[in-house]
């Protein structure tokens, strides 16, 4: 995937400013893909480039004016084409994982540490999308196809950071305690 794709999406659910869209990266679909400011400006240059965005400028009084940018029909058909063509198997690059991966180079403290922070960012995350998810389930009436697959994704964000905390739980146990994790079943 590609960031370019992420924004188009971003762009068909609701049109919006570079700033918008950062924001929207830290909800919902943050939970799979991330970009900062910088990406995410010099993607919408290059979509508007492209003819696949268009922006309309809005003028402001004390700041420098914001670009209020739409997905166009191009951007549609290139966002269409994209999501019918055919998908490859998705890859793992985990940083964590290497270093997990080599741990016993370390010093086991620092390790520890590490470990101990990430536990407590993703227990937070977890937290964060358990009332996400609280809040898709207590709407009533009819959900819309759009918002199922939206909570379809928020459950896979669920269940990976469950498996990550069943995983830094079982370093941990292993750093500290000399416990190799069971096989599963």
């Amino acid at each position: 995937m590609s960031l370019k794709n992420a924004i188009l999406v971003l762009l068909e659910g609701k049109p919006g400013t570079g700033y918008d869209l950062a924001q929207r990266f830290r909800g919902g679909i943050g939970q799979f893909w991330t970009a900062s400011h910088q990406q995410i400006y010099q993607e919408l240059k290059t979509l508007g480039q492209d003819g696949l965005v268009e922006f309309e400028l809005q003028e402001q009084a004390s700041r420098p004016d914001r670009k209020h940018y739409r997905i166009t029909a191009p951007g549609r058909a290139a966002l269409k084409d994209w999501l019918q063509a055919t998908w490859k198997p998705e890859r793992l690059n985990s940083a964590a994982l290497v270093r997990i991966y080599a741990a016993y180079l370390a010093d086991q403290g620092p390790v520890l540490a590490e470990i101990e922070r990430n536990l407590e960012e993703n227990r937070a995350k977890l937290d964060e999308y358990l009332a996400q998810e609280a809040s898709h389930l207590a709407r009533t009436g009819r959900t819309s196809r759009r918002q199922a697959l939206v909570y379809v994704s928020l459950r896979f964000g669920i269940r990976h950071l469950r498996n990550w905390l069943e995983l830094l739980a079982e370093v941990r146990a292993l750093l500290t305690e000399g416990r190799v994790p069971d096989r599963p079943a």
